[in-house]
């Protein structure tokens, strides 16, 4: 009986082994000749500091690399001072996409990020903006006629480019003392901007690029001469110097399809 007994047992385990072994044939010859998993699954994940300014246009990018590369982007928008300030507090930013070209080389020199890293992405230009379509004539000449206007935004000049550009086209103009005490100021130029789109301030000085769709209102670009130039630097963080994504995502932005969303956007590009 022990042997009657003992025979079904190996018996079973026969039966068993050999389809699983079978099983592990079939399996391995599927993955020789299935394709490679989607790029997808293969993904990975960046985190982006972008200067407030460049928000319409990071996201737009940030789509366009997404579909190419299957990378996902995370992005936060501020000033560039304020951005500045949480990355050297420990924020875990991958990429910083300043609005000047001084806070990256800092964040290199400080040791924040990567030697050798840092590019310029884009060339802003700051306009003269109203929703008033009669108020801000074709040379800038409203400016010195305060009594036509209220108040005037721009951004925080300590920690925004364009706000020191404003301040910097105002005294090349000869008006900022005699504008200071109507300025209303943002903490961004996003938020400059709302003030002037709101209504709360006559008019303000913002980035093309906010207002190159806008149809309504009155507008002056103001020249190049009168403000240095606001060259944008992209830099790569410490925190994401490991990161493939991170690094995908700052060839992505040197590249063809960029570029163009960038000068769609009102921007300069650079060696053009």
């Amino acid at each position: 009986m022990s042997d009657l007994t003992r025979r079904p047992s190996r018996g079973k385990i026969a039966i068993q082994t050999a389809p699983d072994t079978a099983m592990r044939r079939l399996v391995l010859l599927a993955l020789l000749i299935l394709p490679l998993p989607p790029r997808s699954a293969l993904s990975g994940e960046v985190t982006v500091a972008v200067a407030a300014n460049f928000t319409g246009t990071a996201e737009e990018i940030a789509e366009a690399f997404h579909d190419e590369t299957g990378h996902d982007v995370l992005l936060s928008f501020g000033s560039t001072g304020r951005l500045y300030a949480q990355i050297i507090h420990g924020a875990p930013f991958d990429v910083y996409l300043a609005a000047d070209v001084s806070r990256p080389a800092r964040a290199i020199a400080e040791g924040f990020a990567v030697a050798g890293s840092a590019f310029t992405y884009a060339l802003g230009a700051l306009v003269l903006y109203s929703v008033d379509p009669d108020l801000v004539d074709g040379d800038g000449s409203v400016l010195l006629h305060p009594e036509r206007f209220g108040k005037l935004a721009i951004a925080n000049p300590a920690t925004a480019p364009y706000g020191t550009a404003a301040v910097e086209a105002m005294q090349a103009l000869g008006v900022y003392d005699r504008l200071a005490d109507r300025l209303v100021t943002g903490e961004n130029i996003t938020q400059a901007y709302q003030f002037v789109a709101t209504g709360n301030a006559s008019l303000g000085f913002v980035a093309l690029s906010q207002v190159i769709d806008r149809k309504d209102g009155s507008r002056y670009e103001i020249p190049e001469t009168l403000y240095a130039p606001i060259a944008q630097d992209a830099v790569l963080l410490k925190t994401g110097a490991n990161n493939l994504a991170a690094r995908a995502f700052m060839s992505f932005l040197k590249g063809d399809v960029a570029r163009k969303i960038v000068g769609n956007h009102g921007y300069r590009l650079p060696g053009q």
